[in-house]
Parts: C-alpha cells; sequence; structure tokens
C-alpha cells in the first residue's frame, strides 16, 4: 500500500497528515502529488470527496516551504466565500508544524482588515476572484512574487460567470509560475479555461467525470406536488437515529427558508439554512455549528453547496432537483466523504423529470426509483401549481423542439376575407379627417373639428390651440 511518506514530504508536513488522521493518500493524492512536485502543470478530474485539495496543498506546502518576505508567492483562486473559508482551514491544519502565514480573503465584508493582514506579510492566499482583483486594483494586494497558481472548483466558477475575471487576474500575475486546476467535471468551458490557463499540462482523471461516489446510496421519488414533498420530509426527519445528520438542497432563497420554518416549526431540528441573503457570520456559523455536531439538520441553496466539508453527513435531500446538472454530483457529494457511507435522496415532479434524465446522461447510470411509504399523505396539486408545472414542461420540450407549439399555445386562425362594409358603417368607422361631405354645412363643421382637435402644438409644456393661439 502507497503511504505519504513515498511522496519524500518533509517532516513537518507528515506529522500534520498524521495528527489529521490520514494514513494512506487517495487515488488523485497518489497521481497528482509526485507530478506537482516535480513542476509539472496539472488538471486534476475527480469526483467530491476523494481528497482533491489535500492533492494540490501538500505539494504546493512542500515547495513554499517556510515564510520568506512579505508578499504572497501562491494563490488559490476558489468561486465561493464557504469554500474559500474551507480550504484555509485545510491548508492551516496541513501547515500547523510550519511558519507559513495563510490568509483567505473574500466579498461580503470589509476589507480593512485583510488588507492589514496582507501588508503584514503573507505567504499563501485563498481568494475569490473578485476580492483578489478589488485589493489588487486598490494596489493593496502585491502579485510579484506569485510562483504558484491554483484554481479550485473550475467548473463552479464557469458556472458563476467568473472567466472575466480570471483572465484579468493571469494578465496581474507572473508568467513564470506554476499552474494547477482542479475539478469534478470537465466540461467545455472548463476544457477551454484550462487551454487559456496552462501550458502542456497533464490530465489526471481517477474516474470519469461527474462519476458520484460509489459509497453513495441514491434514491429517486416521484413527488406530485410541494405540499407533498414537505409531508414526505417530515416522515423522513422523524427517524432521527437513522437522520442524524442531514443536508437538505433547495433550488431557491425562498423554498429554502419555507423548508427551514416548517422543520423548525415542527421541532426536528436544530436546524438552520444558509443562502446568498444570510449574513456572512451567520452562513460561517451554521457550518461551524453542523460541522461539530450542534445541528442535526441544514438547509441550503447550490450556492454554498460546494463550502461544505463535513464527514459522517448520513443524508443528502434533494428537495429540488438542482437544474444546473452538475450540480447534482457536488450536492450528494457532501455525503459519502472520506470513504464513510452516506444516502442520497431527490423528490423529483413532473416538471422536474426533464432535468432528472439529463443527469442521468451526465452521471452515466440511472437513479434507482423508490415508491412513497403509504404513510406519507400525497396531497392535490394546486391549480396555480399545476399551471407553473405546465409551463415548464413547455419551456422544456421548446428548448428541445423550436418547432413545438405548447399546451398554452392558440392555433392562429386563416382570416377571413374582408367584406366591403356597408355605406352607413362606412361613416361610422371612417375616421373625420377622412370623411368626405358634400353638404357645405357638415363640410364646414368638420374643418372646425379638425382644427380644433388635431392641430394641438405642444410648447414647452404648455398646449396651444391654433386658432386661438393662447394657452389652454
Amino acid at each position: 500500500m502507497p503511504t505519504f511518506e513515498g511522496f519524500n514530504l518533509n517532516k513537518q508536513l507528515l506529522n500534520a497528515v498524521a495528527d489529521l488522521g490520514f494514513s494512506t493518500p487517495t487515488e488523485i493524492q497518489q497521481k497528482c502529488i509526485p507530478l506537482v512536485l516535480g513542476g509539472q502543470e496539472v488538471i486534476g478530474i475527480a469526483q467530491t470527496g476523494t481528497g482533491k485539495t489535500a492533492a494540490y496543498l501538500l505539494p504546493v506546502l512542500m515547495k513554499v516551504k517556510y515564510a520568506q518576505g512579505d508578499e504572497p508567492r501562491a494563490v488559490i483562486l476558489a468561486p465561493t466565500k464557504e469554500l474559500t473559508i474551507q480550504i484555509a482551514e485545510h491548508t492551516k491544519a496541513l501547515a500547523k508544524y510550519t511558519d507559513l502565514r495563510i490568509l483567505p480573503i473574500y466579498g461580503g465584508i470589509g476589507p480593512k482588515t485583510q488588507i492589514e493582514e496582507i501588508r503584514q506579510g503573507i505567504d499563501i492566499i485563498i481568494s475569490t476572484p473578485g476580492r483578489f482583483l478589488e485589493l489588487y486594483l486598490k494596489g493593496e494586494l502585491p502579485t510579484k512574487q506569485i510562483k504558484f497558481l491554483v484554481l479550485d472548483e473550475a467548473d463552479r466558477m464557469m458556472d458563476m460567470g467568473f472567466m472575466h475575471q480570471l483572465r484579468k487576474i493571469l494578465e496581474v500575475v507572473p508568467r513564470k509560475r506554476q499552474n494547477l486546476l482542479f475539478s469534478a467535471t470537465f466540461s467545455e468551458r472548463v476544457e477551454k479555461l484550462s487551454a487559456e490557463f496552462l501550458e502542456f499540462p497533464i490530465k489526471i482523471e481517477v474516474t470519469p467525470q461527474a462519476t458520484t461516489a460509489k459509497q453513495v446510496e441514491q434514491e429517486l421519488y416521484h413527488v406530485p406536488n410541494m405540499r407533498t414533498k414537505i409531508n414526505f420530509l417530515e416522515r423522513l426527519l422523524q427517524d432521527k437515529e437513522a437522520f442524524n445528520r442531514v443536508m437538505i438542497f433547495t433550488r431557491t432563497k425562498e423554498v429554502a427558508d419555507s423548508v427551514f420554518n416548517f422543520v423548525e416549526r415542527k421541532g426536528l431540528g436544530p436546524v438552520k439554512v444558509i443562502h446568498s441573503n444570510k449574513g456572512q457570520n451567520s452562513r460561517i456559523n451554521a457550518v461551524n455549528e453542523f460541522k461539530e455536531g450542534l445541528l442535526r439538520v441544514l438547509v441550503s441553496t447550490d450556492v454554498t453547496a460546494r463550502g461544505i466539508d463535513v464527514v459522517k453527513v448520513s443524508h443528502v435531500i434533494n428537495f429540488d432537483v438542482p437544474p444546473l446538472h452538475e450540480d447534482y454530483v457536488h450536492r450528494i457529494g457532501r455525503t459519502g466523504r472520506a470513504f464513510q457511507e452516506g444516502k442520497a435522496i431527490t423528490f423529483v415532479t413532473k416538471s422536474e423529470l426533464y432535468h432528472i434524465e439529463k443527469i442521468e446522461a451526465l452521471i452515466r447510470e440511472k437513479i434507482p426509483v423508490k415508491q412513497i411509504p403509504e404513510e406519507v399523505e400525497i396531497t392535490k396539486t394546486p391549480y396555480e401549481e399545476a399551471q407553473a408545472m405546465a409551463l415548464d414542461i413547455d419551456w422544456q420540450k421548446r428548448k428541445e423542439n423550436p418547432d413545438f407549439k405548447g399546451a398554452f399555445h392558440e392555433k392562429k386562425r386563416t382570416p377571413e376575407p374582408k367584406k366591403k362594409a356597408a355605406p352607413r358603417d362606412k361613416k361610422k368607422t371612417t375616421p373625420p379627417d377622412k370623411k368626405k361631405t358634400t353638404t357645405p354645412g357638415k363640410k364646414k363643421e368638420n374643418s372646425f373639428e379638425l382644427s380644433k382637435v388635431t392641430f394641438k402644438k405642444k410648447k414647452k409644456g404648455v398646449a396651444f390651440d391654433k386658432k386661438k393661439k393662447k394657452p389652454e
């Protein structure tokens, strides 16, 4: 069996690895660490929970070695604040026996404290792209000494639209550096980014991209509506022994808040909710409490799914199916981490079946379908919800087939040939300015009406009558 001693790491790192309880390197670590130590640029593709973070952290820490100078020498970019904090915690744990200065920087809080710490001297920075550029443009983040640049969760960065910011960062860091890119999936956009970012990289793909962890048991339930989802969720959470540490993912912030309020009201917690409308400290505290076992349930949107690394999460419940299909892999990757077993349960309505088909094609496997237990109350779908789902299905079909008209499409009738109006109808329908009369009195009357009604001008906000030339 391979060991960490075989990587020729220094004693400080090996002691930290032992303290963390890591005895055998994972497959991604076995293949990446020697290449990165040898100076090779690497693309690492592996599912979540397989040790990707340590696969690049250990060789980077080995190369940076000790505190030196005041300017950062390694930068790790991550898409979210939560993931930035998570990576920083891992880095500090692995560097605990060194004097390396490690700093996470991210938005959502004022930059003053972060600027002060950078001025005092820093070796490794873990940052979101936005805050990195913000401090650089302020002249507070020196980049001349950067020798290592890592992009973590590159697929998520592409989904969140960071390409423009990443290109700007690549312009301001030194060209002579070692680049690393790690991701759970390798989409076309990630491939395009790697072509711009890396020079002659070696691609390490320990499992086919977007493969779910083998130790995660997946289940799919066909649920007719939102109310039935809530009833089913209540039934599951009543089993407090099996569902001892649960993450619930929703599609929107509004649904996340609704699920949180329900779980709290029913006394099925302790529970907290995190999404982009929650304050930074609130989100960090909720994640920490969940890690420490003080929370039984954590409700979250996909924005915060990548920054949560908690061992022994018993269940992940997909209350809604994610519209970004790669997010399914990342969601269920919150359980079954570090070779632990876990279960992922997904609720799906008729309008969400479209996304399930795409997800199954992505992960190259069918998700086993189970029957809802008989004791779960299945309610009738309200009219408004049924209409919304029908509209969703129409949109999905139009996306696949632009010629599809949809259930709500009204076919245009062939216009009937116009009939000539009778003389009496002509008088009623013809506008006043197009009337032609032969009676002198009527002509005079029509001319007066025409000048009075039609020929009105506005000058500097005041309307004038042409005949009287006075303000009305």
